[in-house]
């Protein structure tokens, strides 16, 4: 595409990803499905620029006003991925002096707020959790986030997995705490990958893939995915059961539970069995009371872990959405709390950084539920082996009842998860 004509589009994606309808990704899938004839790297640089401008909002909205032309363009240009003599060939000479002036301001002389590009109500809470990592916190979440694969050790190893994938022209690290992780560095196109193909591997960020770890689902149990979605930590757990025993993979959408039957096919499990359900008291979760030995909630939430990933979300969510939230969280939590029999293990999890979606509803639970109770997440993560396990948590007692995951830390999304184990035998 010729560099005009790819600026062109950039800004035109720009402009429909900020009216924020719709999640960002989903504007992005649609604009490429309508637009058939992009090719790889056209389709980057689209995506990209989109996320980059999304990333840093703040300072991009503070230096457009002293250009010229429409705004979208100004943003597509700021946050442009790509060459700069590419970009530079798309640009009249009068947005070429504005670059360059725009090229000499320097970090230090910006105001606090457009340095982090955080909406204000966010940046207090994180301050309060992290003093001085604030701004290592910062760095991180205006980053693309790397790509993690999961390799499905019901048929594969990870070792074999990675030699296979470097044949394949594919370079990858192994995760630092996840025994079945890969991370790349690039972005390829995995569905023309054989072990993608035949399900050897998923895309599931690290932290994700510690959750199903933590569960720690044995052969042959009867377990419930509540909150499924599309089916990463399923898979995951359908795995450590090494295909045996009962799976559930609840979710009220079933289109969500529709993308997991491809995943499902792939992966060779045939324990898992997805359900849709029209609320977290339907019939089928009643009719499940007290039988099952394990349940993951990881729950509704904010997403404000995955800002790498999904920096449209700080836009998106307020602290009204986020108090909604909350309510939600905590009845769905004490609902999946009744199907699990004596000695079961429950797990609350969320890909949020807020601590009103995490510790403060793992408290309310465990203060209302006598008969649950909190299992350190540290001490289960090092008897699997886990490296440096208690670095991965946090807590008010000893400061590992929790997993508390962290960009700028951990290199994985930000997640919690909270552990109870139901009394009685």
């Amino acid at each position: 595409m010729h560099p005009k004509a790819l600026l062109d589009a950039c800004a035109e994606l720009v402009a429909l990803t900020l009216k924020f309808d719709h999640p960002a990704d989903s504007i992005v899938s649609h604009y490429f499905r309508s637009h058939r004839s992009l090719g790889p790297r056209e389709r980057a640089t689209l995506a990209e620029t989109v996320y980059a401008v999304l990333r840093k909002k703040l300072l991009f909205d503070h230096f457009a006003p002293s250009g010229s032309g429409p705004k979208e363009r100004r943003l597509a240009i700021l946050g442009f991925y790509g060459p700069r003599d590419f970009l530079m060939s798309a640009m009249t000479d009068q947005e070429k002096n504005w670059l360059g002036q725009i090229d000499t301001v320097k970090t230090a002389d910006l105001m606090e707020r457009h340095r982090h590009n955080l909406p204000e109500w966010l940046v207090q809470p994180l301050k309060e959790q992290l003093g001085d990592e604030f701004w290592p916190l910062v760095e991180a979440l205006n980053q693309p986030a790397p790509l993690d694969l999961r390799v499905n050790i019901l048929n594969d190893k990870r070792p074999e997995v990675q030699k296979e994938l470097k044949t394949a022209g594919i370079k990858s690290t192994i995760t630092p705490y996840s025994p079945w992780g890969l991370r790349l560095a690039d972005k390829p196109q995995l569905a023309k990958v054989d072990a993608f193909a035949r399900g050897a591997i998923e895309v599931q960020d690290e932290g994700s893939q510690l959750l199903a770890l933590i569960l720690d689902a044995k052969r042959g149990e009867m377990v419930v995915d509540f909150c499924a979605g599309a089916g990463g930590k399923t898979l995951a757990i359908g795995a450590t059961m090494r295909n045996t025993g009962r799976l559930y993979a609840f979710d009220t959408a079933a289109h969500r539970l529709d993308a997991l039957k491809p995943r499902l096919a792939r992966s060779g499990l045939s324990n898992v069995h997805p359900a849709a359900i029209a609320h977290e008291r339907d019939e089928r979760i009643k009719r499940l009371a007290g039988k099952i030995d394990r349940v993951i909630v990881d729950a509704p939430c904010s997403g404000l872990g995955t800002l790498r990933r999904n920096p449209d979300l700080k836009w998106r969510q307020s602290p009204q959405s986020v108090a909604e939230m909350t309510v939600k969280q905590a009845a769905i939590l004490q609902s999946a709390a009744r199907l699990l029999k004596p000695g079961g293990r429950l797990l609350y999890a969320t890909c949020s950084i807020l601590p009103q979606e995490n510790e403060a509803i793992a408290q309310a639970f465990s203060a209302a539920n006598s008969e649950f109770t909190p299992l350190p997440v540290a001490e289960i993560l090092s008897n699997l082996k886990v490296e440096a396990a208690a670095s991965l948590c946090s807590g008010p007692q000893t400061g590992q009842e929790y997993l508390r995951l962290w960009p700028h830390r951990h290199a994985t999304d930000g997640f919690f998860a909270a552990a109870w184990q139901r009394s009685g035998t």
